[in-house]
């Protein structure tokens, strides 16, 4: 098999330790973006996505240590519960900078050599709050569905090239983002999901696995990963 790289920012934890664990599993050499090295990666870049200059370090970094980038998974962010009225401007413009910026980001500085190649992957991980907004996370849900634009205004763009652009869609997801104390992790919530539960990480790593490596011709798409909760 070949050599495969790919570069997952947010690796260091939650959703984006998992699908770096689940990619290396597979034989791909990983390399991570990150605010703190990850445990699960070949090659670790300390950087804040948000921030355009060490984001263009990092990658410049990879580049030069593992060549080209064949898949880039964007799962850096963060989450907060707040009410909509008590968000103050710089918890606002940091959520739109992290997932937005990191987002955007990510993808100026991997896509437009895959389109030069004519093949690659580029997965976003987005959020079901993306589309129906969500309770006491409106900045949250706000950024989500700004970063779901700009990724399907991308895939628009880079459509015929080879490359391939989706998202992936969780609803609630068991990792360090989702407070102990959250409304999504009470019996009385997750008793009534179809499913019975929340959400785990490597069950969202397995759908970005299978958009990155298998044999598709998904693109532009939304796919979710929600325990049900639309039913």
């Amino acid at each position: 098999m070949s050599t495969r790289t790919s570069i997952v920012t947010g690796a260091a934890s939650g959703i984006g330790a998992a699908v770096a664990h689940r990619l290396r599993e597979r034989g791909w050499t990983v390399a991570s973006i990150a605010l703190e090295p990850a445990a699960d990666a070949d090659h670790s870049a300390v950087a804040d996505v948000s921030d355009p200059r060490a984001m263009a370090d990092a990658l410049a970094g990879i580049d030069r240590a593992l060549g080209p980038v064949h898949a880039a998974v964007a799962c850096a962010g963060h989450y907060e519960e707040i009410p909509a009225l008590e968000i103050s401007p710089e918890r606002w413009h940091r959520m739109l900078r992290v997932h937005v910026g990191g987002l955007l980001h990510l993808a100026q500085g991997t896509l437009p050599r895959m389109t030069e190649r004519g093949s690659g992957r580029f997965v976003g991980i987005a959020s079901e709050r993306a589309v129906g907004g969500g309770h006491n996370d409106a900045h949250y849900a706000a950024a989500k569905a700004a970063a779901l634009s700009l990724l399907r205004s991308v895939a628009a763009e880079v459509a015929g090239t080879g490359v391939l652009v989706n998202a992936v869609a969780p609803g609630p997801c068991d990792t360090p983002l989702l407070p102990a104390d959250s409304w999504e992790r009470r019996e009385e919530y997750v008793s009534g999901l179809p499913a019975g539960r929340i959400a785990q990480p490597f069950e969202v790593a397995e759908l970005v696995r299978h958009l990155v490596e298998d044999d598709v011709h998904t693109h532009g798409e939304v796919l979710p990963v929600n325990s049900g909760t639309v039913i």
